[in-house]
Formats: C-alpha cells, structure tokens, sequence
C-alpha cells in the first residue's frame, strides 16, 4: 500500500522509458485506485500493469470488493493471486486463492498465482508439502492445462521485506519441485510455466538468483519502488 498519483507518474514514466528495448516483460502492479493512471501513462508502451489482488465473485453484493472484469476495463493483463499477505492478513485460504485463480482467467486476465512457506514451516521440513499443497488445490480445481496460461510466483514469507533471501540454490530447489509437480500431469505445460521468485530481491542478487535453471524471473517488491533498482533487476532478467 504505497505511492500518489505524484509519486506514481514519477515512477512509472522511468520505469516506461527504462525497459523500452529489453527483451524480458515486465509489468507493475500498483494498488486499485491508481489503475486508471497506469493505463494513462503506459498504454502504448512495453510496459504491461496488473492489480494486486481480485474478488473471486463475478458480481453481486460484496461491498469493497473488485470484479475480474472490471480490472479488464482498466487495461490490466496481470492480476496477483494468494500473495502471502493476503493469505496471512485476510485469511484467504487456499480455496479461495483457487477461486480468485479462476476468476481471473474466466475474465481472460492472467493470474499470478503465488506460493510460498513461513519461517516455522521452512525450520520443520514443511517447505515441499506446504507448496504442493498450495499448488495442488489450484490444479484440482482448474486443471494442469491452465496452468499454460498463468505464471507462479514462489514467495518464501519469511524473506518478504525482511532483508533475507532465500540463498540462489534454496529457491531453486522450491522452483524445480514446482516445475516437478506440475510435470507429474503435463511435462509440457511444465517447461513452458513461468516461475518467479519474490523475497527481497536486490540488484545485487537478481543475476545470481535468476540465473538457476527454472527461475525465469521476480516479482519485486520494495525495490519496485526506486526505479534505478528495478530497472537494474529488469536487465538482470536478460
């Protein structure tokens, strides 16, 4: 819950101007409220935007809520689902993160569906079980070939806005068993799947991190918010 509409035209403009040319995509996602003036500022550009998070209801009475597609009307292509905070914060559970997954690629958006363990479940031995789990619930409900359309994010909690990295070879072992679960239905669909790592990445992490063999990028948090640092992770990406 950060930016203004100042802080914001700032910030996207640099960041607009600085991935033009690189091969990578990218996309920002700021909250709900300031979707408008990313579609403004960024329509036309290399630069794609998203929401933060998404009702899993098509309509009705849900006061406060946000519709799929109404996020479509606003340009989004992206839409973040289960992020850590959500699930620790409004007690999204896993059903529900399946649902809002649903949801969003009902309105022809692309869900980021996002997973990850806390401090006390990676020090028990959870971390693999937690994160099939997560997953699972996911690929029961829409099956293995939405997963072709969709991107997941392996967020370890205890490494978000800490300061703390997962170290390069801890998250590619969550990243590979990610690409191994989803192998188990579709090897296919495996290979081609998107898989981020989001805690703390860094500029002077980025490289190391996203050179493991099944990282194929981040979702960025803080330093998102100073355009040299996520420039800098963004061509680190390449």
């Amino acid at each position: 819950m950060h930016g203004s509409l100042q802080q914001n035209a700032a910030l996207l403009e640099l960041i607009k101007a600085g991935v033009s040319g690189l091969p990578c995509e990218v996309a920002v996602c700021p909250p709900y409220p300031y979707l408008g003036q990313a579609q403004s500022i960024l329509s036309g550009s290399a630069l794609a935007w998203g929401a933060q998070s998404v009702s899993e209801h098509q309509s009705g009475a849900f006061t406060g809520e946000v519709a799929a597609s109404m996020l479509l009307e606003f340009g989004c292509r992206y839409v973040l689902v289960g992020h850590s905070e959500r699930r620790a914060l409004y007690g999204e559970t896993d059903t529900v993160v399946s649902a809002k997954f649903e949801a969003v690629q009902r309105a022809g958006l692309v869900p980021v569906l996002c997973v990850g363990e806390t401090l006390a479940e990676r020090e028990s031995g959870m971390t693999g079980v937690v994160v099939a789990r997560q997953l699972s619930v996911v690929l029961d409900r829409v099956g293995v070939a939405a997963m072709a359309s969709a991107v997941v994010a392996y967020e370890p909690v205890w490494a978000i806005g800490t300061g703390v990295t997962a170290s390069p070879a801890q998250a590619q072992e969550v990243h590979a068993a990610i690409r191994a679960k989803v192998a188990e239905q579709d090897l296919g669909v495996a290979n081609g799947l998107r898989i981020l790592y989001g805690g703390s990445v860094k500029p002077q992490n980025a490289m190391e991190l996203f050179g493991q063999d099944d990282i194929d990028g981040g979702l960025i948090g803080g330093a998102a918010l100073v355009a040299d640092d996520f420039l800098a992770i963004c061509r680190a990406a390449n």
